[in-house]
């Protein structure tokens, strides 16, 4: 089991299409996702100490909260806003493959040193992205990246604007 979760977390590094479908195959692989979720996370947490931010603890909080949200967001905008003839899939293999997309958030932990910050968190977000992209190109059987790219950016979007406005809600309590 922890053989099978390594090499998913380092082939989802490698940004292997392959491994993106095994992910939303296997129903099992739910908690493996999370845990790279919470990886990444810990990571950014640590980096984000660094430079001086107290509440680093709560990020893998926040992580799970977003990479749910995201997952299902990607959901609506690729399921049923945009999908092609051959898109079919469930809310759970799009949480399973967001969740092993967000594996390159590990190289955040060496962003200790304050001129490292801006390269790691820009070089891991854009990897990520890549990352993303096909593990949504891979699950919603689209043909195109560009589609791809386009409902993980639209997505992205979309989940900020619903942050923010849970945000906004706890702050005007």
């Amino acid at each position: 089991m922890i053989t099978l979760f390594y090499n998913r977390f380092f082939r989802s590094i490698n940004i292997e299409p392959e491994v993106f479908d095994e992910v939303q195959k296997d129903k099992n692989a739910i908690l493996s996702a999370a845990i790279v979720v919470v990886i990444s996370s810990t990571a950014t947490g640590i980096a984000a100490a660094t430079i001086g931010a107290d509440k680093f603890m709560l990020t893998p909080i926040f992580a799970l909260i977003n990479w749910f949200v995201w997952s299902y967001t990607v959901y609506f905008v690729g399921v049923k806003l945009f999908p092609d003839p051959r898109t079919k899939t469930t809310q759970f293999a799009l949480l399973r493959v967001m969740g092993f997309s967000l594996a390159p958030g590990i190289i955040r932990i060496f962003s200790f040193k304050g001129d490292l910050l801006f390269v790691t968190f820009l070089g891991s977000g854009l990897w990520m992205l890549a990352c993303m992209v096909v593990a949504v190109k891979v699950t919603l059987n689209y043909k195109s990246l560009l589609k791809a790219f386009g409902v993980v950016i639209l997505s992205f979007f979309m989940q900020v604007f619903i942050f923010l406005s849970i945000v906004g809600m706890i702050i005007a309590l």
